[in-house]
């Protein structure tokens, strides 16, 4: 059946990686959101049109205009210490929107997948599996918890949580640096880079983000889908894979221990997840990360060594 795609937060880096994975399907007519006047990416066959996803009446008039059949929302602060001192934006962006798409999903029946972190948990047990209790420790992981109880006004058989962790990747102009990206730029300028040794995360590569929910929009299913890497890995490990894959100077990272950072959000330490669910129904394969930085440095050469600065913006993580 032909589907109408509505993806909002196009411009970021999983919204980037689910315009270019979505575009290409023959039967998904796609819509493309986000708050710039034009797309930061390119090469996708798709429409664009700018939305603040807070805004209800503009949220209202695209429903009314595009009659979606299914939104992903990927439009959120991210930013963990932003969303501990901007509380109300935070709430604005990651929970109230949420509730705003919801009923808009209700009123004609679309389908809404939204995209919710490992943050949602306290770092105690995981690697964590979708019926684990979720148990948040910062305001960020609370606003995208009531973003996931929200999501289920859609409908009783409408919605879809995809949690996720550590995404990484590149993309055209992006706004502001991912994990990866930091790295690099850092060691590349021969500055010290230090990386927690005790948070512990599965690591994603947005292309494989993308791809397991596409696998989702395919398969039309509903419920919590844990969509990550598979390697259980320190942030200090992940911050050497970098520095080996792209030949730069590992002795310059540099361990650290979360109570001796100051932090204005508190971090749960060992999150992660199980994806177990999402290989056995959707056969969900993620790249490794040596295969999935190794791409990266395949595109980055293409580019010069520059291109992963110039795409990924310069803001630390």
């Amino acid at each position: 059946m032909f589907e109408r795609i509505l993806v909002t937060g196009a411009n970021g880096l999983l919204g980037q990686a689910l315009v270019g994975c979505l575009s290409r399907e023959p039967l998904y007519d796609v819509l493309a959101t986000g708050t710039d006047a034009e797309p930061r990416f390119c090469h996708a066959s798709c429409g664009y049109t700018p939305l603040d996803v807070c805004d209800k009446r503009s949220l209202a008039r695209i429903f009314e205009d595009f009659t979606p059949t299914i939104v992903i929302n990927s439009a959120a602060i991210t930013q963990v210490d932003r969303c501990e001192t901007e509380r109300s934006r935070c709430w604005d962006v990651n929970a109230s929107s949420v509730e705003h798409i919801a009923r808009e999903c209700q009123t004609i029946g679309t389908r809404l997948i939204q995209v919710s972190t490992d943050f949602v948990f306290d770092g105690k047990a995981g690697p964590y599996s979708e019926s684990d209790l979720p148990n948040p420790v910062n305001f960020y992981g609370k606003s995208k918890l009531a973003g996931e109880n929200a999501a289920r006004q859609a409908g009783m058989d409408k919605w879809t949580v995809v949690r996720t962790n550590v995404v990484y990747g590149v993309g055209r102009k992006l706004p502001r640096n991912n994990f990866v990206t930091w790295v690099h730029q850092e060691l590349t300028a021969n500055r010290p880079v230090r990386a927690f040794v005790d948070q512990v995360r599965t690591p994603t590569w947005a292309w494989d983000l993308a791809t397991g929910i596409r696998r989702i929009v395919r398969y039309r299913k509903r419920g919590i889908y844990n969509i990550s890497g598979h390697e259980l890995v320190t942030m200090y490990e992940f911050a050497r894979s970098v520095a080996a894959t792209f030949g730069l100077d590992k002795s310059l990272v540099l361990p650290v221990v979360s109570k001796d950072v100051s932090l204005a959000a508190r971090r749960p330490l060992t999150t992660g997840f199980i994806n177990l669910k999402a290989t056995t129904e959707l056969g969900y394969k993620p790249h490794s990360i040596p295969a999935a930085l190794a791409h990266l440095k395949c595109l980055s050469s293409n580019g010069g060594t520059q291109r992963l600065l110039t795409d990924a913006g310069a803001e630390d993580p």
